[in-house]
């Protein structure tokens, strides 16, 4: 189960994500993303993966399209911020 809560101001869009980011939630961030890519009028992304416990391939496919588009992570768990670093690596 993956939980998905977006808060909006004039120039911030914050995301957090909640649970486990596999399929067939990946699919529904995917989709999430790209409805509101189309409103974001702007504003900075930023998504907080604090509470994401585990992230499969499927996953990681998705978070690396929502790097490439401008998203901006913030995570404190070791084994997030590892995927993370490894998105990084393979997107450069």
């Amino acid at each position: 189960m993956l939980k998905i809560t977006i808060t909006s101001t004039a120039k911030v869009e914050r995301w957090t994500l909640q649970g486990r980011l596999v399929a067939p939630w990946g699919d529904e961030l995917k989709a999430s993303w790209k409805r509101a890519q189309r409103s974001a009028q702007g504003r900075r992304c930023v998504v907080n993966l604090d509470e994401v416990t585990f992230i499969d391939k499927s996953g990681e496919r998705v978070l690396r399209t929502m790097c490439s588009q401008g998203a901006h992570f913030v995570a404190s768990d070791v084994y997030v911020k590892h995927v993370l670093d490894r998105l990084r690596v393979k997107s450069n």
